[in-house]
């Protein structure tokens, strides 16, 4: 990554490529291009797929789950995997005690915009009150990001993001004010305001387990919410195949889940609180690179 000021000006490049493989690196990639490659591989693994459908009731028993899905067809299931996002259904079925996803003060807009030829790595631009960053995502496309603090949670107007995310890219230099000035209706630019949830464990009750968002949902500072999803469900796959017992795989899964993705998302929303705050921005790097390491670590 290469650092810069938000005139441009470079402050630090970033040390060489770690030499550790896929694991030992980072990068970006489009949210469509990731859902299908994801789709394909579980359409190839002969998983039933059926789409447009949502869960409008649940009732457990000893042995099963009853279900009774929004198309107006029932089903019963050994086991019910919530991995339905930050507005989980499952989770308001089964705990509707839960607590609701929290607004993090903050908003993150983001724009695609054309590759240039001579951009290799992803770009930060940043002082104590504005942050922004390039990222290449494919050959031909990179994407920016920026970081804004939105205390009251405002309404912003699909129609007006164009415009309202060239308005405050105003004080930025470098590559960041070059594409701005190619902003237009015809970008494409999305804004959401940052929600967190961590949900108190258990993430279970009965033969209904909750992963991902459904149970931690994480601000995008660390960049890692869909990696945590991964790993949850790796691990839940994992100790089902291998222990059988599903109350016991259950505890286990709290075990070993539990505190990293605890963690991950506090303090992924403590880099949020730095920048609302205006730390310096040493204090930022600090633990931006303290976060690195935590999630590094097992893999």
């Amino acid at each position: 990554m290469k650092l810069h000021d938000i005139a441009g000006r470079p402050v630090q490049i970033a040390a060489p490529a770690s030499g550790g493989g896929l694991a030992g690196e980072s990068g970006g990639i489009l949210r469509p291009v990731l859902h299908k490659i994801l789709a394909d591989a579980t359409r190839r693994s002969g998983t039933a797929i059926e789409l447009g459908v949502t869960v409008s009731a649940l009732t457990q028993g000893p042995e099963s789950v009853d279900i009774q899905f929004s198309s107006g067809r029932g089903g019963r299931y050994d086991l019910v995997v919530g991995a339905d996002g930050l507005r989980s259904k499952v989770r308001d079925l089964i705990f509707p005690e839960a607590t609701k996803p929290h607004f993090t003060g903050q908003g993150c807009w983001r724009a695609v915009f054309p590759r240039p030829a001579d951009m290799h790595t992803s770009e930060m631009f940043i002082d104590p009150y504005h942050k922004a960053g390039l990222n290449p995502v494919s050959r031909d496309e990179m994407y920016l990001f920026f970081m804004e603090t939105v205390p009251e949670n405002t309404w912003m107007p699909p129609e007006n993001w164009p415009e309202m995310l060239k308005e405050r890219l105003h004080p930025f230099g470098g590559r960041v004010a070059a594409v701005r000035e190619t902003l237009s209706a015809q970008s494409q630019v999305n804004y959401r305001p940052l929600e967190m949830l961590l949900l108190r464990p258990p993430w279970y009750r009965g033969r209904v387990v909750l992963i991902g968002d459904a149970a931690h949902a994480t601000t995008p500072h660390c960049a890692y919410g869909a990696g945590l999803a991964v790993e949850d469900a790796v691990v839940l796959a994992e100790l089902l195949e291998r222990d059988g017992a599903m109350e016991a795989a259950f505890e286990k899964f709290m075990d070993r889940r539990f505190a990293r993705c605890r963690d991950i998302v506090e303090g992924s929303c403590r880099l949020g609180e730095l920048e609302m705050s205006h730390a310096p921005l040493a204090e930022h790097r600090g633990l931006s690179a303290d976060m690195a390491r935590i999630i590094a670590a097992p893999i």
